[in-house]
């Protein structure tokens, strides 16, 4: 007999991931500022990206759910009526983050990180020249 599901419905799942998204946009984190010549002292609230590991921290804090990988993986086919909405729930993280991170909200470079958006540039040296033989040298020292 399968063990009983801890979310009953691919709607409970989105319903609680909506929870998340307000529970996020109700507790902003917040930064100390100090502004002026004077250094007033100003509490700044900042919106927090809202991510699937968050989610998963989110339900876990509640009681609800240790982690998400048995709905996203559905390896044993229980949890087939879950893939859309554990996809929407992703792409929701994903839109989110790049949309925040194109009008700094967030900082680009981790969310770009996070979100497997790295430049990459290979160089391929296949000869060495003096400038690389120098800096081995220098290395070797």
């Amino acid at each position: 007999m399968p063990k009983p599901k801890y979310i009953e419905t691919p709607e409970k799942l989105w319903e609680l991931f909506e929870q998340y998204v307000k529970h996020e946009a109700d507790n902003p984190m917040k930064k100390t500022e100090f502004v002026g010549k004077e250094a007033r002292k100003e509490i700044v609230h900042l919106e927090t990206p809202i991510t699937f590991d968050g989610f998963e921290c989110y339900l876990a804090d509640k009681g609800i759910i240790q982690d998400l990988g048995d709905y996203s993986k559905n390896d044993d086919g229980r949890y087939t009526d879950y893939a859309p909405i554990i996809a929407r729930i992703r792409l929701n993280c994903y839109v989110h983050n790049f949309k925040g991170a194109a009008v700094g909200l967030f900082n680009a470079n981790l969310i770009a990180r996070k979100l497997g958006l790295t430049d990459k540039q290979d160089i391929k040296v296949d000869q060495p020249n003096e400038i690389n033989v120098n800096i081995i040298k220098k290395k070797n020292k």
